[in-house]
């Protein structure tokens, strides 16, 4: 299956349900295949061919998911471009993924002097808010070719966000795609046709998390603000059923004024990962919210679902009184193997720490142009993913911190996420 597939299923059977919405109008899954199909066929006439990189810069936008969809018609490579990034890390980005058409929300018109100069090997750019974009459109013919199976072709390349160093390009293929929705069903089985808000970046977790509801029918809401109250409103109006949030916004959320106003009773899966949460803003959490909260556990290069700490999971942890359990970020996930191993690669027994290593279908096929670094990552024969970590005598990991971060004083190893947990307690 490609990623298109899985969005086709949706337009299949749910072709009148709205598939993107902006908060003032929405768009249907006939409205967005016919999109994709003419993006697609406008990427070809431009002359790309199998393996060209085409990049959306954008704030989360209807027609920037709409066109990552047409990327993806087209039998191209996504690169996603994090909005939020400074323009320079952008440039870098671009360039060493080398993108050759980029589509362009116009509060980033400003950037494009600096764009034309620092990426030369971008050929083409359109602006998706404009009516050139419609324009465009229209010229394009109504059905693009249909493609093949993809068993290791790339579908997006993502660049990591790194702890140093420049960005590396992750080589995302349908395959990794294709397990991750294989465990995101199996762990989050889907009820009825989900309800998605989308508030981070389409770009990383929350983009992600979007594609295995594309298939049920899945509605996505795009935020056009990162405001806490807008997003509790928003919550309860839409009926909203599935959401991604990194702690630090579920933070925000909390302290919110109007946290207690609103009716979150139509949510079943508030999925946060991307860093360690507080355990006793997690308590809270759960009191507001309900047993809905799921920790994922993944990066760039094994993608968003190795671990999973599920809704049970949470509610047990609690009524075992085994509190410390919320410090967890679950267990492995199916069609998945985690593993803790030492510098010179044995296998480490449970309660021992060590670097978090994994095998399955999520790793990544490898770094863009950079050959040594994939070495590196897949020393052993394991992806390693640059996390201390430990194994409990239940199966629930850990982790302790990133490997570079680790603090040595008095001769001990000291790791920032235990002094975290204290500073979180305050």
């Amino acid at each position: 299956m490609r990623l298109i597939d899985y969005f086709d299923r949706g337009a299949d059977l749910f072709p009148q349900r709205d598939c993107l919405h902006d908060g003032r109008r929405g768009w249907t899954y006939a409205d967005v295949r016919a999109t994709t199909h003419r993006v697609a066929n406008g990427l070809l006439a431009a002359g790309l061919k199998s393996g060209d990189k085409v990049a959306v810069y954008s704030p989360n936008h209807a027609m920037a998911y709409a066109a990552l969809l047409g990327i993806q018609r087209a039998g191209l490579i996504w690169a996603p471009v994090n909005a939020r990034n400074a323009i320079e890390e952008n440039l870098f980005i671009l360039d060493n993924t080398d993108v050759a058409f980029l589509f362009y929300h116009s509060s980033f018109a400003g950037y494009l002097p600096r764009i034309k100069a620092g990426c030369p090997k971008i050929k083409t750019f359109l602006c998706i808010d404009a009516p050139e974009f419609d324009a465009w459109l229209a010229r394009q013919g109504e059905t693009a070719p249909d493609l093949g199976d993809a068993t290791d072709e790339v579908a997006i390349l993502i660049s990591s966000g790194g702890t140093t160093g420049r960005p590396k390009g992750v080589q995302i293929t349908h395959r990794v795609i294709e397990t991750m929705n294989s465990i995101f069903w199996a762990t989050m089985p889907i009820e009825a046709p989900p309800v998605h808000l989308m508030v981070a970046p389409m770009t990383h977790a929350a983009g992600v998390c979007s594609f295995p509801l594309l298939p049920y029918g899945g509605t996505n809401i795009f935020m056009g603000t990162a405001d806490p109250g807008a997003i509790l409103a928003a919550i309860e109006k839409n009926r909203v059923t599935h959401i991604y949030m990194p702690p630090t916004l579920i933070y925000m959320l909390l302290a919110h004024p109007d946290i207690g106003r609103y009716d979150y009773s139509s949510l079943q899966h508030l999925v946060y990962a991307s860093a360690p949460m507080s355990v006793d803003k997690l308590v809270e959490a759960i009191e507001v919210f309900g047993p809905v909260l799921t920790q994922t556990y993944g990066q760039a290069e094994a993608c968003m679902i190795a671990t999973v700490f599920g809704r049970e999971d949470h509610v047990a942890a609690l009524e075992s009184n085994k509190r410390h359990r919320l410090a967890s970020c679950g267990k492995v996930s199916p069609l998945m193997r985690l593993e803790v191993m030492s510098d010179d690669g044995k296998i480490l027994p449970r309660g021992e720490r060590g670097e978090i290593v994994l095998r399955g279908g999520l790793v990544m096929k490898g770094y863009y142009k950079n050959p040594q670094a994939t070495a590196e990552a897949s020393a052993f024969g394991w992806h390693h993913t640059g996390d201390i970590g430990v194994i409990d005598e239940d199966g629930f990991v850990y982790i302790v911190d990133r490997k570079k971060d680790m603090i040595i004083t008095g001769g001990f190893n000291v790791f920032p996420s235990e002094i975290e947990q204290v500073l979180w307690s305050h």
